[in-house]
């Protein structure tokens, strides 16, 4: 099974808050493991103002400072990660995932935005989230995790506080019919 590309929708009751009601998009997943970015939660007392002054970057395009930078995940929070529309490509290295996503994790696109010239679409998160080999698989099957297909309209323009829903929309589920436990028979 390979979700590369997929969306996780954490479920209720998985155990681990920092991912409760998360939406995680996959950048890839294979027998090795998995990495993706959670899509629905902003980081907290980050702007990208302050990113683009650390890291020495002058913004020439007004607004770009105002971009939402969101909790990756857990893992290497203090690294960046852009998860992008697919008309964009690093000079240096961008990570084509499928037709629609891109990930990107070089400083070139940070100074692509700035100026106005970076993808059309993106998301700017700091962190990952990573699982060992077989770990996702066994986090599925604990009921830990529905997937979807991911739509660039749910991970790009939906407001982060609709992304859950939407996304288990995607799939016929109600978020009220929802249960924590998994059922075996």
């Amino acid at each position: 099974m390979d979700l590369t590309g997929k969306l996780l929708i954490a479920m209720p009751g998985m155990g681990d808050m920092r991912f409760e009601h998360s939406v995680v998009y996959l950048c890839a997943h294979s027998e090795d493991g998995a990495m993706g970015l959670i899509v629905n939660k902003a980081a907290v007392d980050v702007r990208m103002s302050e990113l683009f002054e650390q890291l020495e970057i002058k913004p020439s395009e007004p607004g770009s400072d105002d971009i939402p930078i969101h909790f990756g995940g857990p893992v290497e929070t203090a690294r960046g990660f852009v998860l992008h529309s697919s008309d964009y490509d690093a000079s240096l290295h961008s990570m084509s995932v499928d037709e629609v996503f891109s990930m990107t994790a070089t400083l070139d696109i940070l100074e692509d935005i700035a100026a106005g010239t970076g993808p059309a679409k993106m998301l700017m998160m700091l962190g990952y989230a990573g699982w060992g080999p077989g770990q996702l698989e066994n986090e599925i099957a604990m009921n830990g995790w529905l997937t979807t297909d991911a739509a660039p309209e749910l991970v790009f323009d939906l407001p982060d506080i609709q992304k859950w829903e939407a996304a288990l929309q995607t799939l016929g589920v109600d978020p009220l019919s929802l249960s924590g436990s998994a059922g075996h028979a």
